[in-house]
């Protein structure tokens, strides 16, 4: 076994876990979804030739250049307005929260997002029910008043009297109890 190529790729991979850093996730709902209106630039160059003729002789150039560019797409005004009402729709469905935290407030650090958010007011959902059960579990509820001896699946109040499964008698089988084999096929 070769152990001098094991050390090479042990000690390359310390090398590389010194380097790596994290990934981090990103709140994609507040960055400018790549609107780039344009890019103008501005850059420098120097070009030295030699000409190795007879008299050895040099050149020199040196260069400013200025470079726009114009990205194709729907237009920068479009783009931002609508980068603009992204966030405003996420601030929309957040406020709540924020404002019903007064710690918030009081807090330095948020006192950017306190002031955005100060005047919004959700429109509460009033389809909840009164007794915060979902829909779901009151439908449940009724379902099993209509029917009850019905057994659900994960109902956590199973009826220990006589089912319609249980009327067939079956049982369980016992710990040790060996399953027989399946019949072979036989090819045609």
């Amino acid at each position: 076994m070769n152990y001098y190529f094991t050390g090479l790729i042990i000690l390359a991979l310390t090398i590389l876990a010194l380097f790596v850093e994290p990934a981090y996730p990103k709140n994609e709902y507040l960055n400018d979804y790549g609107v780039r209106c344009g890019e103008m630039e501005v850059s420098t160059e120097r070009r030295d030739t030699d000409y190795n003729y007879s008299d050895s002789n040099t050149h020199e150039d040196q260069y400013l250049r200025f470079t726009y560019r114009k990205y194709l797409g729907t237009d920068c005004k479009t783009a931002k307005e609508n980068v603009a009402i992204k966030q405003q729709l996420e601030l929309m469905k957040m406020c709540g929260r924020v404002n019903s935290n007064p710690s918030l407030a009081n807090n330095s650090n948020f006192d950017l997002l306190v002031s955005k958010c100060r005047g919004v007011t959700p429109a509460r959902d009033n389809t909840r029910p009164s007794d915060s059960q979902s829909l779901w579990d009151d439908m449940k509820d009724d379902y099993k008043k209509e029917n009850p001896d019905v057994q659900l699946m994960g109902d956590k109040f199973i009826n220990s009297g006589k089912t319609k499964l249980d009327k067939g008698g079956l049982k369980m089988p016992p710990k040790d109890y060996i399953l027989p084999l399946p019949k072979p096929k036989i090819n045609d």
